[in-house]
């Protein structure tokens, strides 16, 4: 209740909340990617620090701070992003889907992967898709190379995508239902290998629902902010395990 009273008198966000994690929760993160990917913890960590050290990306939340003084009270942390960010640079998919957009965090934490995976020599492609033309002020010209965004309603847009999709973040209509039209729409737009993160699976079933349905793995992580009243979001995380763990295989040589 003191987090939330301070909070309300502040210049800062009404939703979609920018907050850190605690350690312990950021460790127990690191580990979940580390047990899902078979990658050492160690290597995972370092992509933990590589986006959360990319000083491009900060000269980016620097300058939107600035040009929005309405959120100067705000502080970007990434939060469950690191997990998105660590996931695309292991897994080196060749096209992420987000639905959902908004400031454009994680559309920038997930193209700040990309540039990377790019400079080692996978490519990779970035499709955003949110119903609000003011979305993604964050994405400036320089991590649009890697991706645009498309305005328009997520279920108009999906249907088509004709290119298999490696990786889907799901962050746009929280409702149940729409949320699970989004995952029947991807059911075959996946490649084999294809992972989602379920961005609202900490509120909603719809992922865990589709998951069982479809014969796919499932897996959650939850959130612990530090100092903030929000209780966290979370990741849910979709996959099937065999095709999943020979493409990291296959990777990995």
């Amino acid at each position: 209740m003191k987090l939330a009273k301070s909070w309300s008198f502040k210049h800062t966000e009404f939703s979609n909340y920018y907050y850190d994690i605690t350690d312990q929760n950021r460790k127990d993160l690191a580990f979940l990617i580390s047990y899902l990917t078979r990658v050492p913890l160690a290597k995972v960590e370092y992509y933990f620090n590589e986006i959360e050290t990319d000083q491009e990306v900060h000269k980016v939340l620097l300058n939107f701070h600035s040009e929005h003084p309405e959120l100067r009270d705000s502080t970007f942390y990434f939060a469950r992003r690191i997990g998105w960010y660590a996931l695309t640079r292991i897994t080196k998919p060749s096209l992420v889907v987000e639905t959902g957009v908004h400031h454009g965090m994680g559309g920038l934490v997930l193209c700040a992967a990309l540039r990377k995976n790019i400079e080692e020599g996978s490519k990779g492609q970035y499709l955003g898709i949110d119903i609000n033309p003011s979305s993604g002020t964050m994405l400036t010209e320089s991590f649009m190379k890697f991706g645009h965004i498309i305005t328009n309603n997520s279920l108009i847009e999906l249907k088509k995508i004709s290119s298999k999709i490696d990786l889907f973040i799901n962050d746009s209509d929280h409702d149940t239902e729409y949320e699970a039209q989004e995952y029947a729409l991807l059911n075959s737009r996946l490649s084999a290998k294809g992972i989602i993160l379920g961005d609202n699976a900490h509120a909603s079933g719809a992922l865990r629902a589709f998951s069982e349905k479809t014969g796919r793995d499932f897996l959650f992580f939850q959130e612990v902010p530090k100092n903030h009243f929000y209780p966290g979001a979370g990741i849910g995380i979709s996959f099937r395990s065999s095709e999943f763990h020979n493409h990291i295989l296959r990777i990995m040589e």
